[in-house]
């Protein structure tokens, strides 16, 4: 039983190699953080959705929530959707405290990895 719960919450795909880097990803947070329940949720076409993952979450034990959109920017679905979807989260489970970070395109550390990947990219010529 974790108290504390990790969520990174990625829209979901018809195509399940489409969800690989996330997990991938996941895996990564969990072995950095194993104190901490690391799962992924989906906005849509794919399984667990938020609000389903949320509810095991919270019925082993979770009391702490942070909740991190991979996505690159703060779109439509980051922007209404999300905080929608944490509104009804909030209003079914009042103790448990929820935390929603920015989306992780938001980040200058995530830009700037995503930058020098970019010039590897370019090689040596």
């Amino acid at each position: 039983m974790k108290h504390r719960a990790l969520v990174l919450f990625a829209h979901g795909a018809r195509d399940p190699r489409w969800a690989e880097p996330f997990q991938r990803l996941q895996r990564i947070v969990e072995e950095q953080k194993p104190d901490v329940a690391v799962s992924l949720a989906y906005l849509e076409l794919m399984t667990p959705r938020l609000p389903e993952l949320v509810k095991d979450l919270v019925e082993d034990g979770c009391k702490e929530l942070t909740v991190v959109p991979v996505f690159f920017g703060q779109g439509g679905h980051v922007l209404r959707d999300l905080p929608v979807i944490i509104d009804e989260i909030r209003h079914q489970y009042p103790l448990l405290q929820i935390t929603v970070a920015p989306a992780v395109g938001e980040s200058l550390d995530v830009l700037n990895a995503i930058g020098r990947y970019c010039l590897g990219a370019l090689g040596n010529g």
